[in-house]
């Protein structure tokens, strides 16, 4: 069994009644910077999210890093241009010493000065993605690359039962939700925040709002937000531009000017400032799968 494996199975008590989750050594506190975890089902643009909302944040003057919470390790590519090696794969480059590592070998800055990293995970059935987030967390303190950081944004896997799904809550001080107009996003939008709020017994972070994104209207989510006492703090039409930009591996803040992507900068620019200024601490209450099976859709 390798060193990742074992590390990745160890657990401490304390993460919440029936937990089976990864646990690390307990929560992290990073720096002074304000701490953004952006989740969502999967496929839902998370990454094109969180990268445009990097961009936004370094435009207001703002220190960011992000930190791609994905084996896929494709968070950051529309602020690098390529994929970028994993923390877990410099870690098996050295066998796991940490202490050989530099700090260009797994941070790149990417567009407008925005830092990167890719935390990674370890092969599919054989780890847990909570040990790669713990480490990566680790690895940016012990190179002081988190004391003059200003935002930290996570992008988080879309897998609800992974130990992955969980670290980041324990860094985070806002937890944001990526979802479209439609059943299954709203559905997978539910399960994902009666999973925050129960790490939220334990963590500091709390819900800060929900991000609607590819999506023309806002009903159902409007509708659901209202129910289960969440705001929509920002809303992303379904625009050629975005996957025109991903083509193209760029933010949309590099994409030529048009009406239609100044409309989507200031969408951008404004969340973060609204970020930046602090969102307050909301409290919504889940539904039953049931509930919300017949709660969402026309009558």
């Amino acid at each position: 069994m390798s060193e990742l494996v074992q590390l990745s199975r160890r657990a401490n008590a304390g993460d919440g009644e029936g937990s089976v989750q990864f646990h690390g050594v307990g929560p992290t506190a990073i720096g002074g910077a304000k701490v953004f975890a952006v989740y969502g089902k999967g496929g839902i643009g998370k990454s094109t999210t969180s990268s445009n909302l990097s961009v936004a944040f370094s435009m207001l003057g703002k220190r960011v890093l992000q930190i791609g919470c994905d084996p896929k390790h494709d968070s950051t590519f529309t602020l690098t241009k390529r994929l970028q090696p994993t923390v877990i794969d410099v870690l098996e480059s050295v066998e796991f010493h940490a202490e050989e590592l530099r700090t260009e070998d797994f941070v790149v800055e990417g567009y407008n000065g925005v830092l990167c990293v890719e935390a990674g995970g370890p092969p599919a059935g054989t780890g847990c993605g909570g040990y790669v987030v713990g480490q990566t967390v680790k690895l940016l303190k012990e190179h002081h690359l988190l004391d003059d950081t200003d935002v930290v944004i996570f992008d988080v896997l879309g897998d609800v039962v992974c130990g992955g799904f969980a670290a980041p809550l324990q860094h985070a001080q806002r937890a944001l939700i990526v979802t479209a107009n439609d059943f299954d996003s709203i559905f997978a939008m539910n399960r994902i925040v009666a999973a925050i709020q129960a790490k939220a017994k334990n963590y500091a972070v709390r819900l800060g709002g929900v991000i609607a994104n590819r999506s023309r209207e806002t009903d159902q989510i409007d509708r659901f937000n209202e129910r289960a006492g969440l705001d929509r703090l920002a809303h992303i039409p379904d625009l050629d531009v975005v996957r025109r930009s991903r083509l193209k591996k760029s933010t949309l803040f590099e994409m030529d000017s048009t009406a239609e992507v100044e409309a989507v900068k200031t969408e951008f620019l404004d969340l973060a400032a609204a970020l930046w200024a602090g969102t307050p601490a909301l409290d919504p209450k889940s539904m039953k799968d049931r509930e919300i099976f017949d709660f969402l859709g026309y009558e």
